[in-house]
């Protein structure tokens, strides 16, 4: 038996084609019994079948298989669990026969309280606290609810049965045939699935209201909700009908199953859960409030909704062979979403918002510590830390780059060819790149390679000499260390307007490119000066390639005025914005010129572009605190200047007809001055504040600014003084709508007292804070609270350790103390702290949480080194 141990895979002598599934759960024992018969096709000489099962008991006694031609079983065999392995062995006494046969086995369970596996939520209903029984099996543990072939390669039909009480919504991922009534429990039964991978079953039981529509075909669409809340789930609803109507147009084959159902559940590790037929959400991504929801909210809820609506073709009808190729599943889930987003509120622009996934995709893969879009995986546990940027975000962005390449209507038919042509099958990367290859006649597999197969990206390094632009390509890495690797970088450049443009591949190290042949213009005269025809060149147009571009000083300056002219679009101020962030903390470029740039962007009111600049000031903020005190308060005061004229143009309160980006962007203003203690948006916060506190549904503080109100409070609480505070506790104690509680968690740390940080922190890990929910607790941590967050962190590492520690969360605890720190002795005591304490499932993000504190070390140290920066900032803010 112990030649299965340590393998990444089963064995394939044994091919399961269909499960026959009963469980009773217990929801007061929490606790549940079972039994499954499995088809087997035994496919190759074996005494042994391999199976996957964890956390569960197996009745020795039931476990038989009987060969359908000789309605016999064999006799019983040795049962066997590898705890480790997360495997089942039996071993019989003879060889199988080859064909198809039926394995039975009973089994029972604990209802855990890891929001994986077989789980219990719990929930309030009329004042009683209840639990419900919940599935989440992505990515590996279906195992930990019935013995099963836990490969997405292993694809099955199902056909279930649940016995539950009789007072209870029992759902699952196809329609109920039949239900018995038996005293006070009742046996439900569910018409058999198509054929899919194990961790797409769902189950769900407990307390539900729902409300229903259908998509123009007529498949039923349900959103559930506890019992009072089915306002909230229409206009996930709403978009979940169109989505699917949608989609079926886009991928050119018609939604599969004949429902749909989507439900909130109170404790949720994810976002959301695509599960066929069944998509399981946390409350926060499925449910919208019109009255206490932001507008972020609502666009949260839709591209959440279409991300899982699209995994029901992209990931559900057609499969990853292996999690190597999550990607695919995850990277254009992400990339559609925003396509069926876009097709429903147009005036979201929610494709210039994707530059915000580009964004984190390209911060993580500017680490050495990234990995590649395929990646090995060699065991379970290592599944978990793929779920990340690369996989979503720098997916996402390679397709938009791809697709952007080939052109939307050559990209949609060959998806088409691919989805029907792998339908109820499994695919990996090379299938999706042979139907686009076979689509659009271009080398997509070679165009691609260099992109999902080696890790990081370029950097183009652009030089204008002599009416010739020379372009070369290196890695980029945010360390600023020189990186190893080549790509195919898709070229697309304009010069001096949108009208004169060109696309070309770049394939070597380095070219050089007569401006003249290539645009018919050149960007300067004999003396060296810009022509005025071509005053600038962007390179990247759109941002719609994968990498980053480092301009030489003259090709900078003609951008630096184009972007404070306006006469570049906010998809490419936003992107040369970018680059210089990078390359500043990479030590490419000074802190002085990114600042020098920023100041072009004071007139900025482009939602996506000032959300970007904000995030990058509280970098810098506190990166300028750790070289100096007296530069963090030039900077911030600089910063202040820069957000005023988008404060005074937005003001508090919302207008007549205002956008939805309007709304967006007010919020997100007013917290960064309330952070940088600007005094009149602090007192104006506070004052709207105690309106709230004396009346909840006052219109001096709606949702889209409650977030900015509640940072200004926290900057004003300190030990002495703990009543704003002790008022947002109040408000979180309150409330029972998730959105709000999350707003308030997300504020809370934000104070500038550590004695106050320490009690938030403690505050996060108790009975008040659901676990799923802890996080946002630790979400910007001021820069005088890092310190007692990471004493709290290792006090407290043996707690988070056994309740986040089987899932993908703990891994956020760990980067969000870890990676603000900016010397190189925290580095080493974090390595140290954690030299006897990681596991395989968070060794990856805790040596990217240790290079981003060296990358704020180095970039502190260069810092200091800038002469006159301080006077500068002065000149900047004056300016």
């Amino acid at each position: 038996m112990d030649q299965f141990k340590g393998q990444p895979r089963l064995p394939k002598f044994a091919v399961p084609k269909r499960y026959d599934l009963h469980l009773n759960p217990d929801l007061i024992a929490c606790t549940f019994a079972g039994n499954v018969s499995i088809d087997l096709d035994i496919v190759a000489d074996t005494r042994f079948i391999v199976l996957n099962a964890a956390d569960l008991s197996v009745n020795d006694a039931s476990v038989s298989f009987t060969p359908r031609s000789s309605s016999k079983a064999v006799a019983a065999p040795k049962v066997a669990l590898f705890e480790e392995d997360e495997i089942m062995v039996l071993e019989f006494a003879e060889i199988l026969p080859h064909g198809v046969g039926v394995l039975e086995l009973a089994f029972n369970g604990v209802l855990n309280d890891k929001m994986k596996g077989f789980y219990r939520s719990s929930y309030e209903h009329n004042g009683e606290k209840k639990n419900m029984a919940v599935t989440q099996f992505e990515p590996a543990d279906a195992r930990r609810c019935f013995p099963c072939w836990d490969e997405p390669a292993c694809k099955a039909t199902f056909k279930i049965t649940l016995e539950v009480p009789a007072d209870l919504v029992a759902l699952s991922n196809m329609p109920v045939v039949e239900e018995k009534l038996n005293g006070s429990l009742k046996t439900v039964s569910y018409q058999e699935s198509p054929i899919m991978s194990t961790y797409l079953v769902a189950i769900v039981v407990g307390l539900f209201d729902y409300v229903e529509d259908h998509t123009s075909d007529g498949v039923k669409v349900r959103v559930y909700c506890q019992v009072g809340k089915t306002d909230q789930g229409k206009f996930a609803l709403h978009v979940g009908a169109k989505t699917l109507d949608l989609f079926k147009e886009y991928f050119a084959v018609p939604y599969p199953l004949p429902k749909m159902d989507m439900i909130a559940i109170p404790d949720f590790a994810a976002g959301a859960m695509e599960n066929y037929g069944l998509v399981t959400y946390r409350e926060t991504a499925l449910l919208y409030d019109e009255q206490h929801s932001a507008a972020s909210n609502k666009q949260r809820v839709a591209t959440v909704v279409a991300h899982e609506l699209a995994h029901q073709w992209f990931g559900n009808l057609v499969t990853m062979e292996w999690w190597t190729h999550l990607w695919l599943n995850e990277g254009f889930a992400t990339w559609v979403s925003y396509l069926a987003t876009d097709s429903l509120f147009p005036e979201w622009k929610i494709w210039t918002q994707f530059l915000d996934e580009s964004t984190e995709g390209l911060r993580l893969d500017g680490l050495e510590e990234s990995h590649p879009i395929e990646v090995e995986v060699n065991h379970a546990a290592e599944i978990d830390e793929i779920f990340d940027a690369i996989s979503y975000r720098k997916g996402a962005s390679v397709i938009r780059m791809l697709q952007s390449y080939l052109g939307a209507e050559v990209f949609q038919k060959s998806l088409a060819t691919y989805i029907k042509n792998h339908a109820y099958s499994n695919a990996k990367t090379e299938d999706l790149w042979a139907a686009l290859e076979g689509g659009s006649g271009e080398p997509v597999n070679k165009l691609m390679s260099s992109w999902t197969k080696q890790k990081g990206y370029p950097v183009v390094s652009a030089k204008s000499k002599d009416g010739k632009l020379e372009l070369e390509q290196s890695r980029f890495l945010s360390s600023g260390s020189p990186g190893e690797g080549q790509w195919i970088v898709p070229v697309t450049l304009c010069c001096g307007s949108y009208d004169m443009r060109k696309n070309f591949l770049l394939e070597s190290k380095s070219g050089a490119y007569d401006l003249k042949e290539l645009l018919g213009c050149s960007i300067a005269d004999g003396s060296g000066k810009i022509n005025a025809t071509c005053s600038w060149i962007k390179i990247n147009v759109d941002q719609a390639g994968f990498y980053r571009v480092k301009y030489d000083d003259s090709l900078a300056a003609g951008l630096r005025s184009a972007t404070e002219s306006k006469s570049l679009t906010s998809i490419d101020r936003y992107g040369i914005l970018d680059d210089s962030f990078a390359l500043s903390m990479a030590r490419q470029q000074s802190l002085a010129s990114l600042l020098t740039l920023i100041s072009a962007y004071k007139e900025e009111l482009d939602y996506t572009v000032l959300s970007n600049l904000i995030a990058i000031s509280y970098k810098v903020v506190k990166i300028g605190a750790d070289a100096n005190q007296e530069l963090m308060s030039g900077i911030k005061h600089f910063f202040i200047g820069v957000f005023q004229f988008a404060a005074g143009k937005l003001g508090w309160d919302s207008k007549q007809g205002e956008s939805h980006l309007d709304a967006m962007l007010r919020g997100e203003v007013l917290t960064a001055l309330a952070v940088f203690g600007h005094d009149e948006t602090l007192k104006e916060a506070v004052r709207r504040f105690d309106a709230f506190l004396a009346d909840r549904n006052t219109s001096l503080l709606p949702p889209d600014i409650r977030r900015a109100a509640y940072v200004a409070v926290m900057q004003r609480a300190n030990k002495s003084d703990k009543s704003g505070y002790e008022s947002l506790l109040r408000v979180f104690r309150e409330t029972d709508l998730s959105q709000e509680k999350t707003r308030i968690l997300g504020s809370l740390a934000s104070c500038p007292d550590p004695v106050i940080v320490e009690d938030v922190l403690n505050f996060v890990l108790s009975d008040e804070v659901r676990n799923q929910d802890a996080l946002y607790g630790l979400s910007g941590i001021s820069w005088e609270g890092r310190e007692v967050a990471w004493k709290w962190l290792q006090e407290k590492w043996e707690y988070i350790g056994n309740t986040w520690g089987s899932g993908f969360l703990i891994t956020r605890f760990i980067s969000a103390v870890v990676s603000p720190f900016a010397s190189f002795e925290k580095a080493k005591e974090v390595e140290e702290f954690f030299a006897t304490r990681s596991k395989p499932s968070m060794a990856r993000t805790l040596k990217q949480s240790i290079e981003r504190v060296h990358i704020n070390a180095n970039w502190v140290e260069s810092i200091r080194k800038e002469d006159n920066l301080t006077q500068l900032v002065a000149q900047l803010s004056s300016n």
